[in-house]
């Protein structure tokens, strides 16, 4: 793990973004056990084979986690935003995301990374 992923989110003010951000961040790991992680344009972002996978984004009211390589996915529902090929969920306070769902989609996505 990187030290400035890890800095970046002891730094958030928030605790519910700061353990939601951690939660994403083992998500990652579950789905990419190979994965190469660092902070670009001030943003944890997760690598494979050198290739955006995934990124962790923290706005005031929010947490948002993109899937790149995503135009293949069968994603549910009313659930992410975004153009075909990187897709955006957007949580906020309280709201709870499938870790396993995240997880097997983003696995998908990275297979032909």
């Amino acid at each position: 793990m990187n030290q400035e992923v890890t800095d970046f989110i002891e730094a958030l003010k928030e605790p519910w973004q700061k353990a939601l951000s951690t939660n994403l961040r083992q998500v990652v790991y579950q789905a990419i056990p190979e994965v190469q992680e660092r902070i670009q344009y001030k943003k944890p972002h997760f690598l494979k084979n050198g290739k955006y996978a995934a990124v962790i984004s923290t706005s005031k009211d929010a947490v948002s986690f993109t899937i790149f390589n995503a135009a293949e996915l069968t994603l549910p529902e009313g659930i992410f935003d975004g153009p075909p090929e990187r897709k955006t969920i957007k949580l906020r306070q309280g709201q709870t995301v499938d870790a396993d769902q995240l997880a097997s989609l983003l696995s998908q996505a990275a297979v032909s990374l």
